[in-house]
């Protein structure tokens, strides 16, 4: 769900699916229905995440951590993100949940992608690394350009929320005039079996060419309400802002 409050309201909501998978165990053992690094209906890349080079991801999130400081997220590191369907992927938002040993969630990096084909992450976590709790609220400057209708200026903020087995996101974008975005992703997991991967598929069957198509759908009617339109900067000079 997308909600613009200036200079136009407008909102809408669409059902997807996402894969939530823990690292540790990817490439192990198959999963149902599943294909790693092949073309398949439902696949998974390596090099659609991380490093970018086909290493496994959990190295490149391993090596992030270390480098900022973050040893406490020992545990386990779930990447929430859509899959390939039938070879094509556009993901805006991926979400890597970095755990202690305890589960306790420590970290989360959030892995942007423009339509331009550039990336940049976002991590958020406590300076001293404590853990972050449900609901609680987290902010980090805005500095990479992802619509055109909005300037790289101002911040986000962040809430991640598990109940059970509801997982939510809520991410939130502020300027000096206030509140301007409301973005949520919300959804129930169930476990990956072959008849849920078909379920999904028979559902969504091409719902990552409609994510592209709807984002210039909404930037049409956005440009036909002759919302100010910022030109794309450079982006920045660093791949990541904590």
């Amino acid at each position: 769900m997308h909600a613009r409050a200036t200079p136009v309201s407008t909102r809408f909501a669409y059902r997807l699916f996402f894969l939530r998978i823990a690292l540790s165990r990817l490439g192990a053992a198959p999963v149902p229905m599943l294909a790693l690094n092949r073309w398949a209906p439902l696949s998974f890349h390596y090099r659609d995440h991380g490093a970018r080079d086909g290493s496994h991801p959990l190295q490149w999130i391993r090596a992030v951590l270390e480098r900022e400081g973050l040893r406490c997220a020992d545990g386990e590191v779930v990447l929430q993100t859509m899959p390939r369907l039938f070879g094509y992927v556009f993901n805006p938002v991926s979400f890597w949940f970095c755990h202690d040993r305890d589960g306790a969630l420590r970290a989360v990096l959030c892995e942007v992608n423009n339509t331009f084909g550039e990336r940049h992450d976002y991590l958020v976590a406590h300076p001293d690394g404590r853990p972050i709790r449900d609901g609680e609220w987290m902010e980090t400057r805005k500095v990479f350009h992802v619509s055109p209708f909005f300037p790289v200026s101002g911040s986000y903020r962040f809430r991640f929320d598990r109940r059970s087995d509801l997982h939510a996101v809520a991410i939130d974008y502020y300027d000096q005039g206030g509140r301007r975005l409301r973005t949520r992703l919300s959804g129930r997991a169930e476990a990956m079996s072959r008849g849920a991967a078909l379920r999904a598929l028979c559902a969504h069957p091409l719902m990552t060419l409609a994510v592209m198509a709807r984002i210039h759908i909404q930037a049409f009617h956005l440009w036909r309400a002759r919302v100010p339109f910022f030109r794309k900067p450079l982006p920045p000079v660093q791949e990541l802002t904590r």
